[in-house]
């Protein structure tokens, strides 16, 4: 998800839903292990896959993203348990009050998650896109009232 988060960036969610299929198949399931290991013959296979969004900066991204993963796994047991242990939770419901405008794009914890990432090698992990992988992912609950899936 959050290779999807930074391929979004600055492309609408709906370029990268209809591509969502392409993408799983050009970078191997997102496997990190596979994925790191791709090499310059990978980068021309990618920048020439009309599945996926065709972006040197973020097919190269993907790939040194997918070895900072391996990495943080390595010293963290697994990714999960690094995001458990930076992201508290369970996610909170909005408050019923909550209306589309009130919605924030950053909080302190995504602040602080992408400078943690950032330190640690992750790129195109602004506090935006860390805030959108954590709605994707449910560690955030922005679902607002009216929403079926609101739980308040």
């Amino acid at each position: 998800m959050l290779s999807l988060e930074a391929f979004q960036a600055g492309l609408s969610w709906l370029t990268i839903l209809r591509k969502r299929d392409g993408f799983r198949s050009a970078f191997a399931g997102f496997d990190p292990s596979t994925v790191a290991a791709f090499d310059e013959r990978d980068r021309e296979r990618l920048m020439s896959d009309a599945g996926i969004v065709r972006n040197r900066a973020k097919i190269d991204t993907t790939i040194g993203n997918a070895a900072a993963t391996l990495e943080v796994a390595a010293t963290e047991g697994s990714f999960r348990a690094y995001l458990d242990r930076l992201v508290p939770g369970p996610p909170k419901p909005l408050p019923p009050d909550s209306e589309p405008g009130s919605l924030p794009a950053t909080t302190a914890v995504s602040d602080a998650l992408s400078k943690d990432l950032k330190r640690r090698g992750f790129r195109f992990v602004g506090s935006t896109i860390v805030y959108s992988f954590m709605q994707a992912v449910g560690l955030v609950d922005d679902h607002l009232p009216g929403c079926f899936r609101y739980r308040g």
